[in-house]
């Protein structure tokens, strides 16, 4: 598991940290997850180890956290125009299934999105359910005081 450290963060920002890493590792199926701002920026970013013989994925920008968040947040940006043109109203959810993983996005507040990454055999029913738990513990939580000492953390992320 690779997560950004937690020194000195509030005990709100752990706290969010610590449930988006036990989402990854109590979620069957679940390889990566992030937490994207409603400006499109990473937050909070939670990966799985990787396999073994497979290598590692960089750390930092062109890690799979910023691939994860640059794709959450233009799934949570098409969804949004889309719901707006059909006056659907707000989107909840939105899950993308492919042949060999899928795509989960789900809305937390004020825009911030929660993105998980997923195997093709995970259980999607399990891994919404998780992610309505997570959405509902975090979302008074993220406070703009909170998403701006994240966004920070995460600038200072090696």
């Amino acid at each position: 598991m690779t997560a950004p450290s937690t020194y000195g963060l509030s005990s709100q920002a752990r706290n969010l940290q610590w449930l988006l890493t036990d989402l990854v590792e109590e979620v069957p199926g679940v390889n990566s997850v992030a937490v994207v701002s409603s400006d499109g920026l990473l937050l909070l970013s939670s990966e799985a180890a990787p396999e073994s013989g497979k290598a590692a994925r960089p750390k930092g920008p062109r890690g799979a956290s910023a691939d994860l968040a640059t794709i959450v947040s233009g799934l949570g940006s098409l969804t949004t125009g889309a719901a707006a043109l059909m006056e659907f109203g707000s989107v909840k959810q939105t899950m993308v299934a492919m042949e060999n993983g899928s795509v989960f996005v789900m809305s937390i507040s004020d825009g911030s999105l929660l993105g998980v990454h997923a195997t093709p055999d995970c259980d999607m029913g399990v891994v919404a359910y998780h992610m309505a738990l997570f959405v509902g513990r975090a979302g008074h939580v993220l406070t703009p005081e909170v998403r701006s000492e994240l966004r920070q953390s995460m600038e200072n992320t090696p």
